[in-house]
């Protein structure tokens, strides 16, 4: 890599556990957002995603990097899995809506599975207590296109319909991350006995 001050630097900040974060329990910050599926730009609000069923608020550093990549891949991969419990994904960065049109379409990544919203200015990222990380020296994506945002911590929220927070993930790899995400909203949909 050409900057690996940078790289490790970006590395050690996204693997940190959400100290910060609002924790399980706590209501979710309402937000509405232009997002992405498939390329296609289009108004996300989080208030009438929940009408459907819980939702999966995943924050990510940026599209085009590797965990990320690793990320919206798998997410995308268990995309039916998720259906199946009755939640849906947004995936939520500080990128701008022009990088998220290209990464939501691409086959590798998301692959028209997941929709991704545009926080350009970090208040979503904000509201939900989340770190976010700046760089003074120039950093490329894995397209080798720079990365000129700063970058949000990596946590995973799930939130219930009634606007509360049932889980935080954070802290672990970005396919484990996919996993846990998938086992709490699979709990959610079980019946109480």
């Amino acid at each position: 890599m050409k900057y690996p001050l940078v790289a490790a630097l970006l590395a050690a900040a996204l693997a940190q556990p959400a100290l910060a974060a609002l924790k399980a329990g706590e209501a979710a910050p309402d937000f509405s957002a232009q997002a992405s599926l498939a390329g296609k730009a289009f108004s996300y609000s989080l208030a009438d995603a929940l009408k459907k069923g819980p939702v999966v608020v995943y924050f990510y550093p940026s599209a085009f990097t590797e965990g990320c990549n690793v990320q919206a891949h798998t997410f995308s991969e268990r995309r039916s899995d998720f259906d199946a419990a009755g939640a849906t994904i947004i995936g939520v960065s500080l990128d701008s809506i022009t990088r998220l049109n290209a990464f939501s379409a691409d086959p590798k990544y998301c692959a028209g599975k997941i929709a991704v919203a545009s926080d350009a200015d970090g208040t979503i990222v904000k509201s939900y207590q989340l770190k976010v990380e700046t760089s003074t020296e120039p950093f490329k994506d894995s397209r080798g296109v720079v990365v000129d945002h700063a970058f949000a911590e990596r946590t995973t929220f799930i939130v219930t319909p009634d606007h509360k927070i049932h889980a935080v993930i954070g802290g672990v790899s970005p396919t484990a991350n996919v996993e846990a995400a998938l086992k709490a909203v699979q709990g959610l949909a079980k019946p109480k006995s």
